[in-house]
C-alpha cells in the first residue's frame, strides 16, 4: 500500500494542505482510538496511511467540499 498522490488528496480538502494535514491527523487519531476503518487495508497498515487512503477514496472529505463528492442521484422520469 503506497501513499496516494497529493493531487488526488487536495480536492477533498478544498485545495488546502493545512486542512488536508488536519483531516488526516484527526482521522488517524480516531483510528488509533479504535474506530473502524472505512476501507479495506492490511492489519499492519499504520493509522496515518489508512487515513490518507480513506481521504483518497473519498470516504473522508472536508465539510466545505463534501457536496462535490456525494454520489449523484438519478432522477426518475
Amino acid at each position: 500500500m503506497g501513499y496516494p498522490p497529493i493531487e488526488n488528496l487536495l480536492p477533498k480538502a478544498g485545495y488546502s494542505i493545512y486542512t488536508l494535514v488536519r483531516m488526516a491527523a484527526n482521522r488517524a487519531t480516531e483510528l488509533a482510538e479504535g474506530n473502524s476503518k472505512l476501507i479495506e487495508s492490511p492489519a499492519t497498515a499504520k493509522t496515518a496511511t489508512v487515513a490518507l487512503e480513506e481521504i483518497a477514496a473519498g470516504k473522508v472529505v472536508h465539510k466545505k467540499v463534501a457536496a462535490q463528492f456525494e454520489p449523484q442521484k438519478k432522477e426518475k422520469k
